[in-house]
C-alpha cells in the first residue's frame, strides 16, 4: 500500500471511531440496551486498533515523530486526553452527569484532535 492509501484508511478509521464513540454516548445518556451487545463492545476496539496501526505507519513512512513535531505531541497527548474522558463517559462515571460531562468533554477533545490533523498546528485558528 501506499502512503495516501494508509492516509485515508486513517482518516476514515478516525471517522468510524469518532462516529460511534457519539453513539455509543448517546445510547449511554439513553440507557439503551443496545450498549451492552457484543458487537458494540467489539467493534470499537478493531477499529480503534487500526486507527492506531494506520497511524503508526503514517508516523515512520513519513518520518514526522510525536515529541519532535509539536502538532503531533499535541495529538498524541489529546488521544490520551480522550481515552481517559471516554472511559469515564461510558465506564467508569459513577452518575450520569459525571458521564454527560466527560462525553462532552471527550467529543470536544475529538475535534480539537482533528483541527490538529487538519492544521498540522498544535493550536489551530492561532
Amino acid at each position: 500500500m501506499n502512503y495516501l492509501a494508509i492516509k485515508h484508511l486513517h482518516i476514515t478509521c478516525a471517522a468510524l471511531s469518532g462516529s460511534f464513540f457519539m453513539l455509543r454516548g448517546l445510547w449511554m445518556l439513553t440507557d439503551s440496551p443496545l450498549l451492552q451487545r457484543r458487537w458494540v463492545k467489539v467493534v470499537p476496539h478493531v477499529v480503534d486498533t487500526l486507527l492506531l496501526t494506520t497511524a503508526l505507519v503514517l508516523v515512520f513512512w513519513s518520518g514526522q515523530y510525536p515529541f519532535v513535531q509539536p502538532w503531533l505531541t499535541a495529538k498524541v497527548l489529546a488521544l490520551v486526553a480522550y481515552i481517559v474522558l471516554g472511559t469515564v463517559a461510558l465506564k467508569r462515571g459513577r452518575t450520569k452527569g459525571v458521564r454527560t460531562f466527560a462525553l462532552v468533554a471527550a467529543l470536544a477533545t475529538f475535534s480539537y484532535i482533528v483541527a490538529v490533523a487538519l492544521t498540522r498546528q498544535a493550536l489551530p485558528g492561532l
